[in-house]
């Protein structure tokens, strides 16, 4: 079983940059691949960008790419998402996942869940 807590969220004006942290206790953090979702009001929660094991393999929406970065520093048990070139559009709660079997994209593979940060981008 693995906690995750989300942290780094805030208010950022457009063109700014954001990390987001997601801690995770428990044990055996570096046997789960860790996805970042976002989700704004009204809406369904999206796919973000998503880290594998080792971190030799990554995966990114479209609306993120070159924008955003994942990767994990297994010996301190946290995922980071770091954010470039916000926009108003980025504006959601972010939530990050982990499961045991692989990075995928849909919300759908994911079984731990932290609790989200609010991410908010002022134009």
């Amino acid at each position: 079983q693995v906690q995750l807590v989300e942290s780094g969220g805030g208010l950022v004006q457009a063109g700014g940059s954001l990390r987001l942290s997601c801690a995770a206790s428990g044990r055996a953090f570096r046997t789960y691949a860790v996805g970042w979702f976002r989700q704004a009001p009204g809406k369904e929660r999206d796919f973000v960008a998503a880290i594998n094991l080792s971190s030799s393999s990554t995966n990114y929406a479209d609306s993120v790419k070159g924008r955003f970065t994942i990767s994990r520093d297994n010996a301190r048990s946290t995922v980071y998402l770091q954010m470039n070139t916000l926009k108003p559009e980025d504006t959601a709660v972010y939530y990050c996942a982990a499961n045991q079997w692989g990075a995928g994209s849909s919300s759908g593979d994911y079984n731990h869940w932290g609790q989200g940060t609010q991410v908010t981008v002022s134009s």
